[in-house]
């Protein structure tokens, strides 16, 4: 294996933004400047994501208000999609919207039947400015979707209505993480 070709290896561990986080909840900034800053941000997503056993994870969600997200997930064929998105935007959502279970890194331990296209695709640039197009379906489809909300300032929790929302709710006003002290 050649030398740093495992996201995340040089990178380091972030503390994850949670709930009631402003930064979670405001439209994260173009990024502008593809140097050696971004690309450490990129380590440090993939690193923190790895950590915390996720399947994605946006700047926003350590409290840098950036339009990048990273992701290592299957689709609903077990096929394992490992990558970044710079300046991200969902150009096609389309095919059947289904509720599944979703969970977030910002709201630990929980998670919710959210409704989600079966296909998206996003595009953008790598961290080297590169054009990029990325394909969804599936599950991860539904990651892309959960990323690029994240950078508009949503979390999975906005798209709930009714009787969902307020479970979450209040499965989060309980949650130990939630708690001051």
């Amino acid at each position: 294996m050649r030398h740093g070709s495992i996201p995340g290896v040089h990178g380091r561990v972030r503390p994850l933004t949670l709930l009631g986080d402003p930064v979670l909840h405001a439209p994260c900034r173009e990024v502008t400047d593809f140097g050696p800053e971004l690309a450490r941000l990129v380590e440090d997503l993939f690193a923190t994501m790895y950590a915390a056993q996720g399947v994605g994870l946006a700047a926003n969600q350590v409290g840098e208000p950036l339009r990048v997200f990273v992701y290592d997930c299957p689709d609903d064929e077990d096929v394992r999609h490992r990558g970044h998105v710079v300046n991200p935007r969902l150009v096609e959502t389309d095919g059947v919207v289904l509720r599944g279970p979703e969970g977030c890194l910002s709201l630990p331990g929980l998670e919710a039947g959210t409704e989600r296209h079966d296909h998206a695709v996003v595009e953008g640039f790598t961290v080297t400015g590169e054009p990029v197009t990325v394909h969804g379906t599936g599950f991860f489809a539904r990651c892309l979707q959960h990323e690029c909300d994240h950078l508009e300032g949503r979390i999975y929790a906005d798209r709930l209505t009714g009787w969902r929302h307020r479970r979450l709710m209040r499965q989060a006003g309980r949650a130990a993480w939630n708690r001051p002290g």
